[in-house]
């Protein structure tokens, strides 16, 4: 009997860091081309800037840019960024570049792996209130009462509001009026993409007192080893005082039925984050309104937002061998050269 035990603790302890190691190791290349400028005008650039958490490790491998770049940070979320700036262009169009090396981890949150981690008083307001787009009032708020009239712990109302949305959402990109992250249209049309489905959960949590987050960046295919990727990728996390952030993703689940149960509670490394929140004001200060959501490049000219901006976004991975020594290595990152503006950017 002990020594079934003892197999069965060894089983146990070998499943759990199997899934401690689950990692992706990859490069990611993120360009775009500001267009057809008007000679003469002023013209201001902000790039988001991925970075190191938990649950990435972030080298920035190159940065260049056809003006200075300069590295900053906004204090509501901590988001960092580059920032590059003339009062005169001097040609039609103007380039900017950043490779990565970056190793995703697998964020599962289970009871087994909880751990206590407060919020100050600031975070849990700002986290409980309303978005521009993400209301905690009026048809959300009593979608979230009724939803979670059974539940009876903060755990139970955040499954019942994920299965909710889960089960009246449709990824669907037709029409118009998703991709904004609007809790209304999502209620009305019950369809859209990634910022529809999370936006619509995270008013549904905040207004029943769980915290919640809205992260985004961009995915990788899980079936490719290399490709240009089209666009970004959105997930949420909600706060239990007993576990933490707990990790979700409905619009996955969505796509993937038979993983309905794993994206309540996990990210899988099929993903780079690069920002945290809506409503976002960067540093320096943009002239036009708070930005709904920070993944694009931003860029004012003449004050106003210039929407004229061509992308392309691209990854490949790297082999398992240096996957492992990237997971044990430490130290900053050393910077390719590159043409134009470059500088050496710290991770953040």
């Amino acid at each position: 009997m002990l020594r079934k035990i003892a197999v069965l603790s060894v089983f146990v302890c070998c499943s759990l860091w199997a899934s401690a190691q689950q990692t992706r190791h990859f490069t990611f290349h993120y360009e775009f081309t500001v267009r057809n400028l008007t000679p003469g005008a002023p013209v201001h650039v902000w790039i988001p800037l991925a970075h190191s958490d938990e649950f990435q490790v972030v080298r920035v491998l190159s940065t260049s840019g056809d003006l200075p770049l300069k590295k900053t940070q906004e204090k509501e979320y901590g988001n960092w960024m580059l920032y590059a700036s003339t009062e005169k262009a001097t040609k039609p169009e103007y380039k900017f570049s950043a490779d990565y090396d970056v190793v995703r981890r697998e964020h599962l949150s289970t009871p087994a792996s909880a751990k206590t981690v407060s919020l100050s008083t600031h975070e849990r307001q700002r986290l409980l209130e309303a978005d521009k787009l993400v209301p905690i009032t009026g048809l959300p708020a009593e979608l979230a009462t009724k939803e979670t009239v059974n539940a009876k712990t903060d755990e139970e109302k955040a499954r019942a509001i994920y299965d909710y949305v889960l089960s009246n959402m449709r990824y669907d990109k037709t029409g118009t009026g998703w991709g904004h992250g609007d809790t209304l249209y999502a209620c009305s049309a019950k369809k859209g993409n990634c910022t529809d489905f999370h936006s619509l959960f995270i008013s549904m949590a905040r207004s029943q007192q769980i915290p919640a987050k809205f992260e985004i960046g961009f995915p990788l295919p899980a079936d490719k080893s290399s490709s240009e990727i089209a666009g970004y990728h959105c997930w949420a996390e909600f706060y239990l005082k007993q576990r933490g952030w707990v990790p979700v993703d409905i619009s996955e689940a969505w796509k993937h039925q038979e993983k309905r149960d794993y994206f309540f509670g996990a990210h899988d490394t099929n993903r780079v984050q690069f920002t945290v929140g809506r409503d976002l004001t960067l540093n320096p200060p943009q002239a036009g309104a708070p930005l709904n959501y920070f993944v694009y490049p931003y860029v004012e000219v003449d004050g106003k937002e210039y929407i004229n901006v061509a992308t392309l976004f691209s990854f490949s991975n790297v082999s398992d061998t240096k996957t492992k020594q990237a997971s044990t290595r430490t130290g900053t990152a050393t910077m390719a050269q590159a043409p134009a503006h470059h500088e050496s950017v710290v991770n953040p």
